[in-house]
């Protein structure tokens, strides 16, 4: 009986795909996932308790503009109409979760996945349902007072 050796990361047993690099996720997609599994490691340690605003105003803060002037602005809406929710870091993103720890809605900046958008996203915890389809994302170039309202109205159907 042979024994095998434990493989190396992007190798294979496939002898036809072997030396072929990986094509699954993204550079920036795995760092999310690193980003998200540190994120677990912090949380226990410290507990889910603790405020996790210093962390996603930090967060904000690192964001090259102009995503972090709107970043600022979508956390002083998110805050001021839905003061139920806890800001946290989810996956690296600002996000807010409810009572139970459950993410309802984050953002990421545009350069988070080298997109040409900011993304505010709602998870299935966000209370929009709407017939038997609605929108859980929304794409955002610029935060004038028009998108302020539209986004303070969904952040409080969110969480109604």
């Amino acid at each position: 009986m042979s024994k095998k050796t434990a493989l190396k990361p992007n190798e294979t047993e496939d002898k036809e795909n072997a030396g072929k690099k990986f094509k699954g996720f993204s550079d920036e997609e795995r760092a999310a996932v690193k980003e998200r599994a540190q994120e677990l490691i912090t949380e226990a340690r410290r507990g889910t308790k603790k405020d996790g605003e210093s962390d996603v105003l930090a967060a904000i803060a690192a964001m090259p503009e102009p995503s972090r002037a709107i970043s600022k602005r979508l956390h002083a809406i998110i805050k001021a109409n839905s003061p139920a929710l806890s800001p946290k870091l989810w996956y690296g993103m600002p996000a807010y979760a409810n009572k139970d720890g459950k993410v309802v809605l984050f953002f990421r900046s545009a350069e988070k996945f080298k997109e040409r958008y900011m993304t505010l996203g709602f998870n299935p915890e966000a209370n929009l349902d709407e017939g038997h389809m609605w929108p859980v994302a929304f794409a955002l170039t610029e935060l004038t007072a028009t998108e302020e309202a539209k986004i303070a109205a969904l952040v409080k159907k969110a969480v109604s």
